[in-house]
């Protein structure tokens, strides 16, 4: 890696560190170069306007989801194992890739969800690309034998995400010490109803 592309992925890291505090509106080159105490001038010559810094930013935390959540967890054979691996990777992101202001994506998207424009735009596709592997993965374990034929795969996609959803809500506002074994035991009821009969 080169080292400006070393630089750049060094200040995007920080800028989703930062967004999930203030969100992607309170996301300034301004306010990035004084987190990272340098110059303006030196933020702006990598980004030239607060638009392309949000938009590479949301891209940025996308991309480090990929790889620190999806990847991993499709090297898991695909069925129910496959499933599991995700939403196991999933629940544990924010163990590994802690942000302060909690999960990037749950905050843009109650910042986002009424503004529209080119940011949302790609904030629906991002999301809306997740479900659809969801789907896909559980799709995957019914042609498997895994999961009985009736299973709604997109329907379970929509459950897992609203679990998530769900542990994010009971984790970080209520402070909930049980969010995460609620969240597992939502998730093994998904299991148990969506398995094909032995």
């Amino acid at each position: 890696m080169r080292k400006g592309e070393l630089a750049r992925k060094t200040i995007l890291k920080r800028a989703v560190q930062l967004g999930s505090k203030v969100g992607l509106s309170g996301l300034t080159i301004g306010r990035l170069a004084e987190d990272l105490g340098r110059s303006k001038s030196g933020v702006f010559a990598s980004f030239q306007s607060k638009e392309t810094l949000q938009t590479e930013t949301l891209r940025f935390a996308a991309d480090s989801f990929r790889e620190a959540v999806i990847r991993p967890a499709l090297k898991a054979p695909r069925g129910e194992e496959r499933v599991r691996a995700l939403f196991s990777m999933w629940l544990d992101w924010p163990k590994y890739d802690p942000l302060q202001g909690g999960c990037f994506f749950v905050a843009a998207a109650s910042e986002l969800d009424d503004r529209p424009g080119p940011l949302r735009n790609l904030l629906v596709e991002l999301q809306s690309g997740w479900l659809d592997l969801l789907a896909r993965t559980v799709r995957f374990a019914v042609e498997k034998g895994d999961f009985h034929p009736g299973v709604d795969a997109e329907q379970f996609a929509h459950d897992m995400y609203g679990v998530m959803l769900a542990f994010h809500h009971a984790s970080r506002l209520l402070g909930d010490q049980k969010a995460e074994a609620r969240a597992r035991a939502s998730f093994e009821a998904l299991l148990r109803a969506a398995r094909a009969s032995s």
